[in-house]
């Protein structure tokens, strides 16, 4: 039933361009079925959503949902129903989007027949030699200094939007009902 949920939920919301204002709830089924029913019933919601969208949707949009949002919410639910610290699954939660982030650049990349990864690094090293330049300092940046500078900020990107992630699955869980399941950390407990 989850699985069916977001499947049409993600397809109506691609559908109607108002994918941006609900991709931070794509997650969530997939979070309640591990946490409520065990790692297997996440997988196989997972499964069967990324199934769903690829009959209704296509390809594309099925490993869109799966890079983006599937893997992050199976992820998190295996950590959360294992007990693991806050850290470790921002953490972990965090590697696991920026790998599904740069996987659909890639991918993307690959059916629009264009390197959209040396468009983001070119622009990147543009922006720092004028802002290196603009400062005074008379340098050009290295590849290998733009591509660091790249994972970093994909890292941040997906550092924060895990963060707040967590910080609204613990509300809407806690408010469901499922509070003694969740190892919150004690600010967030006493703040709930």
């Amino acid at each position: 039933m989850f699985a069916a949920l977001t499947g049409l939920v993600y397809f109506l919301s691609n559908s109607l361009a108002i994918e941006n204002y609900f991709s931070c709830f794509f997650s969530l089924p997939i979070v309640i079925s591990s946490m409520r029913w065990g790692v297997d019933a996440g997988r196989k919601t997972l499964v069967a959503t990324t199934i769903l969208l690829l009959v209704l949707s296509g390809p594309v949009k099925a490993l869109t949902y799966l890079l983006k949002h599937g893997i992050v919410g199976f992820t998190m639910g295996t950590l959360w129903r294992s007990g693991a610290s806050w850290n470790l699954s921002i953490f972990l939660c965090t590697i696991v989007r920026a790998l599904g982030a740069v996987g659909f650049v890639l991918i993307s990349s690959f059916l629009i027949r264009e390197n959209i990864l040396a468009l983001i690094t070119i622009n990147i090293h543009a922006s720092l030699t004028f802002v290196l330049t603009a400062s005074g300092v008379n340098s050009i940046p290295s590849m290998n200094m733009i591509y660091t500078l790249f994972g970093i900020l994909v890292l941040i990107n997906s550092g924060c939007f895990m963060f707040l992630l967590h910080l609204l699955y613990s509300v809407f869980l806690t408010r469901m009902g499922m509070k003694s399941s969740l190892r919150l950390p004690r600010w967030l407990e006493r703040a709930i």
